[in-house]
């Protein structure tokens, strides 16, 4: 279980809060999207989560335990977390991977380790480019080698920020469907922020709406609605349904 309790935070403290009182749950096993226009403070939101930034307010609690409380070798074994952009590196596609399994190896790393990222790296489809360079990669290449890096981690909650946003439509739906069946069974939270409202209604049993910092609506599907989503993004839409599987329909210029 992963409950935020009233997160508040601002970059200077004479600055208007960017994140006002935040709280959401999400139970073992889900995913969650974060959702909002640009500047709504989603990706703000994650960094606080993985103590990049420290709340001025509120408190993040995984199975009960504050996150701040934790040591860092033990951060590293609860949560993982995945940036926008890849960064370039030299470092092999294996070797950037293993990384993930740092916080669980002692003095060299084991055969288990190996065998962790090999099944990833088949797993994601990147076993071609183990012995390849980050940095030789495409940038949705490299997106999806971050988040193996992040999987080795084998962490209870795991943060993905526009995980798609360099990848092609069908690896967006791969990652996701990936995601969503990694969160089952290994039975840890997801929570990612997505501007795809189509790839968040299909893959997420979770929302979280932030407006202007705060929260206007959470919870699941019920509250998915065209008023919601109008609301926050000031754009009108329409929710239609396709062999079953839900699909928004923007409408930007009908007011």
């Amino acid at each position: 279980m992963i409950e935020l309790k009233n997160i508040g935070f601002a970059y200077d403290k004479n600055a208007a809060p960017v994140l006002r009182g935040v709280s959401f749950r999400l139970a073992d096993g889900q995913c969650a999207s974060v959702l909002g226009n640009n500047g709504a403070g989603k990706s703000t939101l994650l960094k606080c989560i993985d103590r990049i930034l420290r709340p001025q307010s509120g408190q993040v609690l995984i199975d009960g335990q504050d996150v701040f409380s934790l040591p860092a070798n033990d951060m590293a074994r609860q949560v993982a977390y995945v940036a926008q952009n890849a960064r370039s590196s030299d470092l092999l596609v294996f070797d950037t991977v293993l990384l993930g399994r740092r916080p669980f190896i002692r003095w060299d790393v084991s055969e288990h380790d190996r065998q962790i990222v090999s099944a990833l790296l088949e797993r994601m489809k990147l076993t071609h480019l183990a012995m390849r360079p980050l940095s030789q990669l495409s940038g949705g290449e490299a997106q999806k080698v971050l988040l193996a890096r992040a999987l080795a981690q084998e962490p209870r909650l795991l943060l993905l920020d526009e995980p798609t946003s360099n990848l092609d439509p069908r690896n967006q739906h791969e990652v996701m469907q990936l995601v969503r069946q990694i969160a089952e069974e290994r039975n840890i939270c997801v929570i990612t922020v997505l501007h795809d409202l189509n790839l968040a209604i299909r893959y997420s049993d979770r929302f979280l709406l932030l407006k202007d910092g705060g929260v206007y609506a959470s919870g699941g599907a019920e509250c998915m609605t065209p008023e919601t989503i109008e609301a926050v993004y000031s754009m009108h839409v329409h929710i239609l349904e396709h062999r079953g599987i839900p699909v928004i329909v923007p409408f930007p210029d009908v007011h």
